[in-house]
């Protein structure tokens, strides 16, 4: 029989079926999980808070009034003897006969309080310890959190945490987990948006590293005999129906002219020139002006890269790499094609279920920004709302959950939540995340780098865990600030030595 951590006590309130308190007689620790036995079954809850607590030094007055004395209270009275530990806890639910339910009646005082066991906390969080993704442990338990790939994964999932919180570190995690997963559990293709280079890594390590692609922005090109008008009318919101469809036509003409030969924009720019329906129309100078605009962006070409078939493979990650673009709509401009080939051909099975991971999803699908600014945020609610029914799989990061679609977050139904600090993005993730009481909000505020909290789909109850160490490389673009500085030192007096050489 384990030694029990404390005694449940009457205050006034409680014991009742949402909380108790207990006295502390062992080892406790807030954010522990704990046990009691009710009518109901065995109660499990969290220790909110443990407070300590001395009957001596109640009253300020009468401390005040022993200490002008000159002599501490302690030496007058045995206060030590009336110190003790008093541990606030929450009642999560209770498990009774290998089945989950709600607490719906308190324990009862003088009963024994005991530290979980891991195997009641897997059940009870909803673990898959034999084919789950291991992120980490259970804070104050040995217990790994192994979380079900469909859980987790098929309704969406949202990594919520300030800069510098460890959301890319608990993103590798989560990729490397994906990619060590064998062919027997269930494969999925991964593909990331990398805005600041945090995963190029995986294709430089030796474990990961015929598994990883990397496409830097520069090399991205969209096939232009592949796009549609309806396509490019989703890059340029102000297009209008005539010239959707003056469009369509000319990209008809271009492909029955071509027999499947390969074309790109200044094709189309020179059928604009020389198109005689279309020749004398105003239609055509705002159709050039358009067309000539996403050319010069020079992310079109006569074909894709990277390839379908190369871009999602069971088992495969490929990263996007955009850290070398500047401006945003082009960005923009790659999430939305990129998004939008995803998701079709997954509609009709032409690839892999798929997990599309954007990085700094409040970018991407601004909440309240006009649609010439946000013209990726459409495909992503879209994924987000129908993605689930072909295993299109969303992860959206941000540092700003306020400032992102709330469509796009409401469909996450799995959050993992690391240190938020500001107000509003709190009182923003505590409306869109279920299951969240008032002490759990007030801890993301203070955890630490690593630490985080899962909730929703992919656990019964709200999890804290602490993420596990990384096995993949990591990039140089995460490199501390001394040295960085250091290493632009010794790189500068290089090249002064040479160019001192030189003359």
């Amino acid at each position: 029989m384990p030694e029990p951590l404390g005694t449940v006590i009457s205050t006034e309130g409680n014991p009742n079926s949402s909380e108790f308190a207990f006295i502390v007689s062992s080892s406790a620790r807030k954010g522990q999980f704990v046990t009691v036995d009710t009518a109901e079954g065995k109660v499990v809850a969290r220790i909110a808070d443990i407070i300590k607590t001395n009957r001596y030094f109640e009253r300020a007055e009468s401390v005040r009034e022993f200490e002008r004395s000159g002599r501490p209270l302690a030496e007058m009275f045995p206060a030590e003897r009336w110190e003790y530990l008093v541990a606030e806890a929450l009642s999560l639910g209770v498990y009774n006969e290998g089945r989950l339910q709600r607490s719906a009646f308190p324990p009862s005082p003088g009963s024994k309080v005991f530290m979980a066991e891991n195997d009641l906390l897997s059940k009870f969080f909803g673990l898959d310890l034999e084919k789950g993704l291991e992120l980490g442990t259970v804070e104050h338990h040995s217990l790994p959190v192994r979380l079900n790939m469909t859980r987790l994964l098929q309704k969406h999932t949202a990594i919520l945490g300030i800069s510098g919180s460890g959301k890319s570190y608990g993103v590798s995690v989560f990729i490397e987990e994906l990619l060590d997963r064998s062919p027997e559990n269930g494969q999925i293709a991964v593909i990331a948006i990398d805005t600041h280079g945090e995963y190029t890594g995986f294709s430089e390590d030796k474990r990961y590293s015929d598994k990883a692609d990397v496409i830097e922005g520069k090399d991205f090109r969209i096939g232009v005999p592949g796009i549609t008008a309806a396509m490019v009318a989703e890059l340029v919101p102000d297009m209008s129906a005539v010239q959707k469809r003056e469009l369509n036509r000319l990209l008809s003409l271009i492909n029955e002219e071509r027999r499947g030969k390969p074309f790109d924009f200044r094709d189309v720019l020179q059928k604009l020139e020389t198109d005689e329906i279309i020749k004398k129309s105003d239609t055509r100078n705002i159709l050039y002006t358009y067309i000539y605009d996403l050319d010069s962006t020079n992310l079109f070409a006569s074909y894709d890269n990277p390839s379908l078939d190369k871009l999602a493979r069971p088992g495969h990650f490929t990263v996007i790499d955009i850290s070398d673009m500047t401006n945003q709509k082009e960005k923009q401009i790659v999430v939305t094609y990129l998004a939008r080939k995803l998701f079709q051909a997954r509609m009709v099975s032409a690839i892999p279920p798929f997990l599309l991971i954007v990085e700094e999803a409040h970018q991407f699908a601004p909440e309240g920004v006009h649609r010439e600014g946000a013209i990726s945020r459409n495909i992503i609610e879209r994924i987000a709302r129908e993605g689930r029914k072909f295993h299109a799989c969303l992860c959206l990061i941000s540092q700003r959950p306020i400032q992102l679609s709330t469509t796009a977050l409401s469909q996450c139904n799995s959050h993992m939540i690391l240190r938020v600090t500001n107000p509003y993005d709190l009182d923003h993730i505590g409306k869109s995340s279920e299951g969240l009481t008032a002490d759990v909000l007030k801890t993301i505020s203070s955890l630490r780098v690593g630490e985080a909290l899962i909730v929703g789909e992919a656990v019964n109850y709200p999890l804290f865990l602490k993420i596990r160490e990384r096995r993949s490389k990591k990039t140089d673009k995460g490199i501390p600030l001394e040295e960085a500085c250091l290493e632009f030192s010794g790189n500068h007096s290089e090249k002064m030595k040479d160019a001192k050489a030189f003359m």
